[in-house]
């Protein structure tokens, strides 16, 4: 409980008044003796004025945003409003200057920026007992569905590499068939550099149960490609936490419009893919793109982040002391 200097100092002579020890006035009173000394001392060096409580330090602190930063944060944040906080962060790192996620939010919620997702969020159960360590060990597959006005539904099927969550192969079929899923497979291995590079353990394969994925023709062409295939349990999605995942990211930004042409569709679906594996910054990838990890580059933009931030906070400190110096 907070008290004001006014009811310090009447503690202060009830207890000075009282006929009984200090320890019990003040257990009758509810204030600790630590706190009523503390007081005590104050009042007997400051008068009643020291009984006041300090004021906060208001003043600007050394790593604080300059002006200028703050508003080339607040523009980049209305020139590219579907970004988070964290992505914001992230973009405007990669430019020269580090800034915090928690900067980037309060900057925003200052100025009323946060707003709740127009979108459906949903988090990836997607940890095995052994988990992936390296790209092209196991690549997870699977369809959804997508409508055209006035042509109906299209299925899109995806290869997706589960260390990186890099979008390998794509494409947008009538159907389900296992021909469509053999069909996005070559496109993979080609993608990769599989498909006429001689390596020790070709990718594994993870689905779910659907009709293409158990039929004997699938089954067929991974005995042929030398890949495994292992399918998740029935009625838990969460074994392709990855790709679902991916599902619900893609449908949140191109199903925010509508399409009257299969053309339209996969021309926006293309440039959906190319932002996820090139830009889109993942949380669950210390920040960094599908593509940064599957090319092997991730510790290098990391470190470059690093010795931005280094950078950065050497900068505000000098500008910190030289503006209190002046």
């Amino acid at each position: 409980m907070r008290y004001r200097a006014s009811e310090k100092r009447e503690i202060i002579d009830l207890v000075e008044r009282s006929s009984l020890p200090v320890r019990r006035t003040l257990g009758q009173l509810g204030v600790p003796k630590s706190t009523f000394y503390g007081w005590y001392e104050r009042y007997r060096e400051g008068g009643d004025e020291a009984l006041a409580d300090a004021r906060p330090n208001c003043g600007r602190v050394w790593n604080q945003l300059p002006e200028k930063i703050r508003g080339s944060l607040l523009a980049l944040a209305l020139e590219r409003p579907e970004l988070s906080a964290r992505e914001l962060s992230v973009r405007y790192t990669e430019r020269g200057y580090f800034v915090s996620e928690s900067s980037v939010y309060r900057l925003l919620k200052a100025h009323d920026l946060i707003t709740s997702p127009a979108f459906v969020l949903m988090k990836a159960a997607d940890k095995f007992q052994q988990p992936t360590t390296a790209i092209n060990q196991l690549w997870q597959t699977d369809f959804t569905y997508l409508k055209v006005i006035g042509w109906g539904w299209f299925y899109l099927s995806t290869v997706l590499d589960d260390y990186s969550r890099y979008i390998l192969a794509w494409k947008l079929c009538d159907g389900m068939t296992a021909r469509d899923v053999s069909d996005t497979l070559d496109l993979a291995l080609a993608a990769s550099g599989l498909e006429t590079a001689t390596v020790k353990h070709r990718p594994r394969l993870l689905s779910d149960n659907g009709p293409s994925y158990v039929s004997a023709e699938l089954k067929d062409w991974l005995d042929d490609h030398g890949m495994g295939h292992t399918r998740g349990r029935p009625y838990h999605p969460m074994t392709q936490g990855k790709i679902e995942r991916w599902h619900r990211s893609m449908k949140n930004q191109v199903l925010l419009e509508n399409y009257y042409l299969p053309g339209d569709l996969k021309a926006r679906l293309g440039e959906f893919i190319d932002y996820y594996n090139t830009q889109r910054y993942h949380e669950s990838l210390n920040n960094l793109t599908p593509e940064d990890v599957y090319t092997g580059r991730g510790q290098t933009v990391l470190n470059r982040r690093m010795r931005i931030k280094q950078k950065t906070i050497a900068e505000r400190r000098r500008l910190y002391y030289k503006q209190k110096a002046a």
